[in-house]
């Protein structure tokens, strides 16, 4: 009797298709049978790239004269701790009752990679159908139509490519660069950081965040701060209000060598006589302008920016929220987390509502509920096909991360840390079914003689979304009240002028969130949101990967990160590290030239380029980096 083979990443996941298909099945050794499927598994990855050593005995041997190393033909092997399940996965492919077989591993690059690597070195039975499930979550609806619609496996051949060539590039530069840098500088960075010796590790990635790291140390280390002195001003009579002066057009001090900047002067007398010089003069209203802002909820929450979140709130490395949103996409708690997209599909969008009810239905928080039943009674919109939540053109692989609005049977057993994770999932989802806030805003400019004085200020007027995501706002009834009645050509009463001395600040360290965002953009700190929404491409490693960096950094010895505040700076190994890269091979630093990278890894996997063009021009990189350093000596 003909059978289908199901290869998942792990047993839980295993068994959590097998509860989907609603199948008897046996417990074997490494698999589960039923009369018609057998569901096996992989523990991570089960085949690996060979040692250069295993090409040639002496390559063992660290030498210039075996550089650059590139196989012709690349060798891989069993992993000898996992080599029993391989064996298992691999007779199950070969037995000549399998007629169908679905790859069932992570729906990512990295997932399509453990398993095509299984694949290749199984050589399954060539009889067999080859399939593809490609999940969202792991609830019980998303396995089975999964395997319903699962594609020929073909179809993913291309992002199989790109798999390959992302683990052949990490291969190369790291072997290559590590052994180069390693011989000509390795005696001067033990003798540095008194050592007895040291072997440098380049990678891809690695390199170019340490770059980040200490770039940002050296900035703040030389960074010298300046004190300024800006003027500022006290109106009205009674209820008086604050305006800080500018220098604008018109002004004494229009771009005059005394200032600082256009807010404030280099030295204390001028700013004084500055004053001096104002007083008595009369104060009139020039301008008063009423505006009112709408501000929407922001976007979902892709891996970076949940992770970034997590840093800031819980002060959890980005790894551990990883580790923890993946164990809520395994309980079904939510969809998957490895994705760069922060909108839904069109597809997911017209079915929402089933996410919704599963929360007003299942999840048993006051809070959560409170904000449904607001929903609810205010009959708030859950049609989200015409917002900025949504658009398939940001979707790659997979939609934003959010509540599935299943799984409430693991819910209780979470761990605080775990359930306060998931609800800021839950929460920054329901926010994006409230109004807009809306603010009135206004701006005052007030003259005495040619001089200008502004006073800004902006309150809440409705918290739409705010009610979801923050706190109470600190509102500012009394000062808008205040500048509300002002109007244009009144003379206004000078109540006090006052210099305040200000001082520069230093750039400020990255912590492993806000890291994470860097290397999302390309090495760019973007604190705005929406900027970092619009000028996003391909950033530095992936969602997959870039918490895994920084942990290896950390291990290698070339990063510490603060356990408590999770701030991170470099170490004297990894400063010393970082100028020998700098002196010999800089645009291993850059980190414009690392998502160039990754860039071409995408245009792989979408077919905008051939596999073999990516890797020519990687073995001409290195080849050329190696001539370069080696020749001279």
């Amino acid at each position: 009797m003909a059978k289908k083979l199901l290869i998942t990443e792990k047993p839980s996941v295993a068994m959590e298709f097998a509860k989907a298909l609603k199948i008897n099945t046996t417990r074997k050794n490494g698999y589960l049978e039923s009369d018609d499927w057998i569901i096996t598994w992989c523990v991570g990855h089960l085949v690996t790239m060979s040692y250069p050593e295993k090409y040639d005995e002496n390559l063992k041997k660290w030498r210039l004269d075996t550089l650059p190393f590139i196989p012709k033909e690349w060798k891989y092997e069993v992993i000898p701790q996992v080599e029993n399940q391989f064996n298992v996965v691999k007779s199950l492919m070969q037995r000549e009752d399998v007629l169908e077989i679905y790859n069932a591993g992570d729906s990512g690059r990295e997932g399509e990679y453990i398993q095509r690597l299984v694949f290749m070195m199984a050589e399954p039975n060539p009889k067999a159908e080859m399939k593809r499930v490609w999940i969202d979550s792991q609830t019980e609806e998303e396995i089975l139509k999964g395997i319903k619609q699962a594609k020929p496996l073909s179809e993913y051949d291309s992002l199989s490519d790109s798999a390959y060539l992302r683990a052949k590039e990490d291969y190369l530069i790291g072997i290559n660069f590590s052994r180069l840098l390693s011989i000509i500088f390795g005696r001067r960075v033990a003798k540095q950081i008194n050592e007895e010796r040291v072997s440098i590790s380049i990678g891809r990635v690695m390199t170019c965040v340490l770059g980040m790291v200490v770039s940002r140390e050296r900035e703040i280390r030389n960074f010298k701060k300046t004190k300024y002195y800006k003027i500022s001003g006290e109106f009205g009579e009674e209820n008086s209000f604050k305006a800080e002066w500018k220098s604008q057009e018109g002004s004494k001090f229009y771009e005059s060598p005394i200032l600082y900047n256009e807010t404030g002067f280099k030295k204390e007398e001028n700013a004084k006589q500055f004053i001096e010089e104002l007083k008595d003069k009369e104060a009139i209203i020039e301008s008063v302008k009423k505006t009112k802002q709408k501000e929407n909820a922001p976007l979902l929450f892709n891996l970076a920016e949940v992770q970034n979140e997590c840093t800031k709130r819980f002060k959890i490395k980005p790894d551990e929220t990883l580790e923890i949103i993946q164990e809520l996409y395994e309980k079904k708690l939510v969809t998957y987390p490895r994705t760069d997209a922060r909108v839904l599909s069109t597809a997911i969008a017209k079915v929402i509502s089933k996410n919704l009810n599963g929360l007003v239905k299942g999840l048993k928080d006051e809070e959560v509920q409170s904000i449904l039943k607001k929903m609810s009674d205010e009959k708030y919109s859950t049609n989200l096909i015409k917002t900025k939540y949504v658009n398939d053109s940001k979707i790659t692989d997979h939609y934003a991360i959010i509540p599935t609005g299943q799984g409430f049977e693991n819910y209780d057993n979470l761990s605080d840390l775990k359930k306060n994770v998931y609800l800021l999932i839950v929460k920054r989802f329901l926010s994006i079914f409230y109004p807009a806030a809306e603010y009135n805003k206004m701006a005052v400019i007030i003259k005495i003689g040619n001089e200008s004085f502004f006073a800004n200020e902006k309150v809440c007027t409705n918290r739409g979304y705010l009610e979801v995501l923050k706190g109470e706002n600190e509102e500012k009834e009394n000062d808008i009240k205040l500048i509300s009645g002002l109007k244009k050509g009144e003379k206004i009463t000078v109540k006090l002028l006052e210099t305040k001395e200000a001082e520069t600040s230093p750039p400020t360290r990255y912590n492993s969130g806000s890291m994470i965002l860097a290397m999302e953009n390309a090495g760019k700190l973007i604190e705005d949101e929406a900027l970092r929404e619009q000028i996003k491409g391909a950033g530095i490693g992936t969602s997959a990967t870039r918490a895994e960096i920084m942990k290896k950094l950390e291990k290698i010895g070339y990063i510490s990160i603060n356990s408590k505040t999770q701030i991170i700076t470099p170490t004297a190994k990894g400063e010393a590290i970082y100028d020998v890269v700098f002196a010999s091979m800089p645009d291993m630093l850059n980190p414009e030239l690392t998502a160039s990278w990754e860039k071409g890894l995408d245009m792989v996997a979408k077919k905008e380029i051939e596999p073999e063009i990516f890797m020519n021009k990687l073995e001409k990189y290195i080849r050329n980096k190696i001539g370069r350093l080696v020749i001279p000596m």
